[in-house]
Parts: C-alpha cells; structure tokens; sequence
C-alpha cells in the first residue's frame, strides 16, 4: 500500500475542522544481491522490481538488465527485501559500491564509504539530440497529469521520460528524489527504452545524485521545476549532460551544454533529433515481465513490483530452492 489516511485538525482562521488526509506510506526497503544486504533506502513501496532494476544501472552494480538473474518482493516485517541475485561475473561490482547504512528518503548519497564515491565521475553521454523549447514545455506540461499519488498526497517527487514522438513514456513517483529517478530507470529497462532520445523530467531540485544517476543510463538532457545546485552544474558539464532548471511554464534555464536546445526555425519545424545510444548499454535492455501492479505510477510503461511477486530474469530460468531470512540490524542516518 502506498498510501495511508491520516485523520488531522485543519485550522483555517480561528476555526478547526476535524477531517482525513491522505498520505504516502514510507517504508524501509533493503536491496540484497545473492543473499547480502546492499542497502536499506526509506521509499515509497510501489514499483519496487522497477527500484531494484533501476537503482542497480544507476549505481553501477549492473551494466544490463539480463545481468540480473532473478528478483523476488518479499514482505519482511516492518519493511520490504528486493532480492536480486546477480549473474557470477556481476558480484564484484558489490564492493565497489558498497554501502554500510540506511540511505533517509531525501538521501540518495547516504552509506557510501569515501568522498571519492559521493562526488564519482559518471561516464560521458554519448547520445546528441536537438529539442525545442517548445519540446521541453510541452514535456514540462504533461508531468503533472501522470502524478497520481502526489494528486492525492502533494507529499512525493516524480521522474519522468518524454519522448518528442511518443510523449509520455513512463513516470514514477516516490518520496525520494532519487529514488523515483531509480524507479524510472528500471521502468524504461524492462521495456527496452532508450533514454538517449528523449528528455529526463524531474520535479525536485537537480542535486548531484540526480545527475550521477541520469548520466548513467545515458539521458542527454535533464529538465527540473527547479534549480540545479553548483555541484551539479559541474557534474553535468562534465558528463555531457544538457541541464535544464526552473522550468515552468514557458520558461526554462539552460546551465550546460546548451546547444542541445534550438529554436524550431533551425530544425525546420522538427520535433526533436532521435541520435540515441546503443540499446545494449545500463538502460537499454530489460529484465523481467510487467507483472505486480501497484498503485502510484501512471504511464505507458506499466508499474511492476509487489511484495509477494518473483521475476526470473536473464537467460537462465529454473529453481533455486528455499531462501533462509537472515535477520539484520540497519542504523539509520539522522
């Protein structure tokens, strides 16, 4: 369930009013790979195969979906296990990117080990499309339509994808910033869509994870309803990324590698350039099966991941046995 109803005293003036709000559930969610904890992140419990999937392309951990063999949503007590089991050759990217803590909802950066690892280089975008401004307002535009669960709660971010041909490809919706970017990314894995041919549309701020995580799976243009923040700004001039904040509106604010954008007379009308990356690279090959609906994302890639549900993923499908639950001690970051 991803949303709750509170009852709550609403004051208007001097006078009260006893009613209900609706609000989004926070869960703790623990992302193993072949029987270890990798991390524990607070989110919102829906769309979970699509976290998993997409924090494991955002992070490194994976460079194709196929490289996860299998996932499971399991229900765990007080929160929910994603558990991933990795094809041999994938587990040693576990200890690069290994994290010891619980990751805060609004802290995509959280548990990593090293300075180095919170501000890493991602590698450079390699996709080059033209958008027009019109592009960008008109993808802006439609973001709020497909935020059903921020409808109901005006409490989570959305991350979404727009494409200048299909318009809105796939959103998800979460408490944290970062982990509705990791959800997105899952979500276009498993339908084998390219993000180096259309635009990112976040609803936050851009902070540096934000940029890390979209260059990752190879987005060419990101486009926020607010500011960029400097370290941001500089990870994206680096990694090639168009970076596109404070858009409302008809107005936007281009702060890097601006030539991405151009106005309609010098496309001739167009509707957007298509120059992609390679479907094979971290956000261009699916796993799994659109399978475990779960309210809270609305788009034309279907929601996957209920607690209770299991994908077998990459070439090799077969049993793997009970699964012992190993009780284990998370702290939290204040």
């Amino acid at each position: 369930m991803t949303v709750e109803v509170a009852p709550r005293t609403m004051w208007r003036g001097d006078a009260a009013t006893d009613s209900v709000r609706a609000i989004p559930e926070e869960t703790p969610v623990a992302l193993t790979y072949n029987h270890t904890t990798h991390a524990v992140m607070l989110a919102t419990p829906g769309d979970l195969r699509d976290f998993g999937i997409g924090f494991s392309l955002t992070e490194g951990i994976i460079q194709r979906g196929s490289e996860i063999e299998e996932i499971e949503i399991v229900q765990a007590g007080a929160g929910v296990e994603v558990r991933m089991w990795l094809a041999p050759d994938r587990i040693d990217a576990l200890t690069v990117r290994h994290r010891r803590l619980a990751g805060p909802s609004g802290c995509g950066l959280c548990g990593l080990q090293s300075l180095a690892d919170a501000i890493r280089q991602p590698p450079r975008v390699a996709a080059d499309p033209r958008f027009t401004p019109a592009n960008v307002t008109a993808a802006m535009a439609a973001m709020p339509a497909g935020q059903e669960l921020n409808q109901q709660t005006h409490a989570v971010h959305a991350a979404a994808f727009w494409h200048p041909a299909r318009g809105m490809v796939a959103l998800r919706e979460d408490v944290g910033r970062h982990n509705a970017l990791d959800k997105l990314a899952g979500a276009l894995a498993r339908a084998r869509v390219d993000a180096g041919d259309g635009v990112l549309l976040l609803s936050s701020r851009i902070s540096v994870e934000l940029v890390q995580k979209a260059a990752m799976i190879g987005a060419p243009v990101v486009v926020a309803v607010s500011a960029p923040t400097a370290l941001a700004v500089r990870l994206a001039e680096a990694a090639g990324i168009t970076l596109i904040g404070i858009a409302r509106g008809d107005a936007f604010e281009v702060f890097t590698h601006a030539a991405r954008i151009v106005a309609a007379a010098a496309l001739g009308g167009a509707a957007g350039g298509t120059a992609g990356n390679d479907p094979g690279n971290a956000g261009g090959n699916a796993p799994g099966n659109d399978r475990g609906n779960a309210p809270g994302s609305t788009s034309t890639i279907a929601p996957g991941g209920a607690p209770g549900s299991v994908d077998m993923i990459g070439n090799r499908i077969g049993a793997r046995g009970a699964r012992a639950t190993v009780a284990r001690t998370v702290r939290h970051v204040a």
